[in-house]
């Protein structure tokens, strides 16, 4: 299907922008902010600034900014998560010019954690050798970083705001060159955009799996819209379950994060029986990149028929956790665990995804004139196994590099028609698209979770193509519709890249035993 929205729909009004960018987490921001004020730029964004990845990231961004650091040792550290899959020329850009980029969040007045000496105080998480993570309100990076970008952008006269607005698709021209995009706004008018660069900043895919960090806007919008206009995909399988998520017995689904962060300050994971079941499986121990914590976690719950694991870190006064790690110190507290005195119970969860749609060096797709930052994209840093809190500084880095090269192509005052495409005519689809989506996350999470079997992968396949070849035989014109859409289409390239990669390597694990099948299957409805 070339397109989600089907032939009844006509736009109630045109807009036009030099740029448009999709997505108002950290990479939309800083895009955003890095676009030549000359442009008019318009921020979409499905919900609020304060509902993305972006806003809820715990631990910070890394950069090698010490006097004991080099971006030598980070490009090292780096590769060695990434399983030998990074793009070494992405890893180079990435490690040399992040210290940049932490220098201008400061210079925009980012309340990073300082330490006595007025410096910015620095620590450790897993599969880094050294001290290079910077944060913000101790656990609350994300958040304090995007609101103190958002208060720029708005202060922008180049720039119009669009909240509570829904993207549907990407519009191309003859020549396959980006022309404009369609959406609903907040007052639910069709609108028709015109511009001849888009950025999809829309952030991660959460809401495939059944139990994630990421919020319940996170259903994979940028990648989808992308699929269906013919953009191209990359690594798209090495999806990141994070060690340590808040157990809970309610089943919701969004988990907390217990960031990764904790364990750099000496947090141990350890059984019901206090054994350190990480010590001797790596030599980072709990500090291993988290595709092997991760594993070792499922593992230990195999081996001893719990439900979670425990995090310790009652090593450690109250008044420094209290003050280190304020936000999950007081979510713990509201589920009844002083984490000073107490284990905090944890599982693995979906948490994020290293491929996406494919990129160069300045966030170009290969679509001319689209381009795809953060999570959405796939700039090749992560490989098969992301570096903990390389991704805020991807953010930084390739945001700044894509508006880099948007102001430079907008110089050559390019202009491209772009008439409304006429689509097929489609039949109003009846089913209920939330139980559909509930069956679509458990597949998922039975079979192409942080360990996964070929067998396994290829019952999810044949019920994810039905529910895809039925999604995409109507239309339903709720926002229901179309998340369920998007949720699929990213979940069959998933399974797909998968099936297409049978050999174990990073977060893409294959268990050898082919006996072992977790069927799901959509019930006829």
């Amino acid at each position: 299907m070339r397109y989600a929205f089907y032939n009844a729909i006509k736009p109630d009004r045109e807009l036009s922008f030099d740029c448009v960018i999709i997505g108002t987490g950290l990479a939309g921001l800083y895009t955003a902010l890095n676009i030549d004020s000359k442009f008019s730029c318009c921020l979409i964004t499905k919900e609020g600034v304060d509902l993305s990845n972006s806003w809820l990231a715990q631990g910070g961004i890394a950069a090698a900014i010490n006097s004991d650091d080099t971006p030598l040792f980070h490009l090292e550290d780096t590769l060695i998560a990434g399983a030998g899959l990074c793009d070494e020329e992405a890893v180079k850009v990435l490690v040399d010019e992040g210290p940049k980029d932490i220098r201008t969040l400061v210079e925009m007045k980012v309340p990073f954690d300082l330490n006595s000496e007025g410096d910015l105080l620095t620590t450790r998480e897993g599969g880094h050798r050294h001290n290079r993570i910077v944060h913000a309100g101790g656990d609350a990076t994300g958040r304090e970083t995007v609101k103190a970008l958002s208060v720029h952008v708005l202060n922008r006269p180049n720039t119009v705001y669009m909240e509570y607005t829904l993207f549907i698709d990407i519009l191309t021209n003859q020549a396959g060159h980006v022309c404009g995009l369609v959406i609903r706004d907040q007052n639910d008018r069709y609108v028709h955009i015109k511009t001849s660069n888009i950025v999809l900043a829309t952030g991660g895919i959460g809401q495939v799996y059944k139990i994630s960090t990421n919020p319940y806007v996170a259903t994979g919008d940028g990648i989808a819209a992308a699929v269906r206009a013919g953009a191209k995909l990359k690594d798209i399988e090495f999806v990141q379950f994070h060690p340590t998520g808040l157990y809970s017995e309610s089943g919701d689904n969004r988990a907390f994060l217990i960031s990764e962060a904790m364990r750099g300050e000496g947090a141990l994971l350890k059984n019901r029986e206090g054994v350190r079941f990480m010590l001797g499986k790596h030599e980072l121990n709990e500090l291993a990149p988290r595709d092997i914590v991760a594993r070792g976690v499922i593992h230990e719950l195999e081996r001893s028929g719990d439900t979670n694991v425990f995090l310790d870190i009652t090593n450690k006064p109250e008044e420094f956790l209290s003050k280190r790690f304020p936000t999950i110190y007081n979510e713990c507290l509201r589920h009844g665990i002083n984490i000073a005195k107490e284990w905090i119970p944890v599982v693995p969860v979906q948490h994020y995804l290293m491929g996406g749609v494919k990129t160069g060096l300045y966030g170009q797709t290969s679509i001319p004139g689209l381009y795809a930052c953060g999570e959405t994209a796939c700039t090749g840093v992560h490989g098969a196994n992301r570096l903990a809190s390389n991704s805020m500084l991807e953010c930084l880095v390739f945001g700044r590099r894509a508006a880099a090269d948007i102001s430079l192509s907008l110089q050559k005052k390019i202009k491209f028609s772009c008439p409304f495409p006429e689509t097929e005519s489609r039949p109003i689809l009846e089913m209920d698209y939330f139980a559909e989506r509930v069956r679509l996350q458990n597949i998922m999470h039975m079979n192409c979770g942080a360990i996964r079997t070929l067998s396994g992968l290829r019952s999810a396949k044949i019920a994810i193509d039905a529910l895809f070849e039925r999604l995409n035989s109507g239309y339903g014109p709720g926002k229901e519709y179309l998340e369920l859409l998007n949720i699929v289409t990213v979940a069959k390239a998933i399974v797909e890249a998968a099936l297409g990669r049978p050999k174990s390597i990073g977060a893409h694990y294959i268990e050898e035993d082919e006996s072992y099948v977790n069927h799901a299957e959509f019930p006829c409805s």
